[in-house]
């Protein structure tokens, strides 16, 4: 039978990998037993999504729909789901457990091996509505009084600094840390850090991304313009005025990574949390004779939710307030393809 208007949404798709998306009505999503679907009230257009569309992640069929960071109501319950009710205002992580494995078992379902990934393995929160699987895992209440805008970035920059910071490398308050790359997912780290007493030098090219880290908490800016990964360690620790104990890469390039490692104090620690369209190379050498320690951040387990959104409900942490844009579905495929470029400072986000 011929489908009614009544029966599709709004989404942003691509049919093959570095051509631009189109807006397509396409399917409503139905609900799997054990999960649900969630009509979409905001989402995040994050870095990740460009390297989906640009096919560095093989777990992306075509045609596809990106989007990973979202909020919204949940319009349709599956039959096993026993945790969740139509209506409800959830968020979710990024990456959904299995909820059968040992990892999920011992709370870390961001390493789940059958881990699912809207926006990757299946149909993302570009659209309309979004189905979330093993719901009672992986969703996340949120309160009515917490923004759309605070909310949705939630599942991805937020936790996944949250974590790296806060359950990685254990950031203690009165402890330095250097953040290189101050995107949504540095500006994230930089305003964590903050609100647990860390101080934070801020590294970017960007003269406008760096005022947006000062205006967030960092203490000390570095423009690593011209510089090679050394001169921006160097500078780095002058600017500091001793070697950071933590620091954090949030652009996914081997020369950041690489001048984040060579600036970190003896037996310091590294978040990686940017993702690399390849293998870098690492400066190992440090790594070793530093006796370093090298941590990546994989985003969050739902369960472990509630002391990032304490942090937010007491306004410590005010996710809000990094977002710079907001634009519709129809904007936001040249938005993508703009990212080639490099990112608009601060966050945006969708309203489908």
């Amino acid at each position: 039978m011929r489908q009614t208007y009544d029966d599709l949404m709004r989404a942003v798709c691509f049919e093959s990998f570095r051509t631009t998306p189109t807006i397509a009505e396409l399917p409503d999503p139905v609900a799997p037993a054990d999960g649900v679907v969630i009509a979409v009230e905001a989402t995040g257009l994050c870095r990740s999504d460009w390297h989906a569309w640009s096919g560095h992640d093989d777990t992306v069929a075509l045609p596809h729909v990106p989007g990973h960071e979202l909020v919204g109501h949940i319009v349709e319950v599956g039959a096993g789901v026993r945790e969740w009710t139509l209506g409800q205002r959830v968020t979710t992580p990024f990456v959904g457990g299995c909820g059968a494995c040992e990892w999920c078992a011992s709370g870390n379902a961001q390493v789940c091996p059958d881990q699912t990934q809207p926006g990757f393995t299946h149909f993302g929160s570009w659209a309309e509505k979004v189905v979330i699987r093993h719901a009672d895992l992986n969703l996340v209440a949120v309160d009515d009084e917490i923004p759309a805008e605070a909310a949705c970035s939630l599942g991805c920059r937020f936790a996944t600094s949250f974590r790296g910071l806060h359950d990685r490398a254990r950031l203690a308050a009165g402890e330095t840390l250097a953040v290189f790359g101050c995107g949504g997912v540095g500006l994230s780290a930089i305003m964590i850090a903050r609100a647990l007493g860390a101080r934070v030098v801020a590294v970017d090219i960007s003269a406008e991304a760096l005022a947006l880290a000062s205006r967030h908490g960092a203490e000390v800016l570095v423009d690593s313009t011209g510089l090679t990964p050394a001169e921006v360690a160097a500078e780095v620790v002058r600017a500091a005025g001793s070697a950071p104990a933590v620091t954090l890469e949030a652009l996914g390039r081997a020369d950041t990574m690489n001048a984040a490692l060579l600036c970190l104090a003896p037996l310091g620690r590294h978040v990686q949390i940017g993702l690399f369209a390849g293998p870098p190379e690492a400066a190992i050498g440090r790594v070793i004779s530093h006796e370093l320690s090298f941590l990546g951040s994989h985003g969050m387990a739902a369960a472990d939710y509630p002391a990032l959104l304490d942090l937010v409900r007491s306004g410590a942490l005010r996710p809000q307030d990094l977002v710079t844009r907001t634009i519709t579905l129809e904007e936001t495929p040249e938005a993508l393809r703009a990212m080639d470029a490099g990112t608009h400072p601060g966050m945006t986000i969708i309203r489908p």
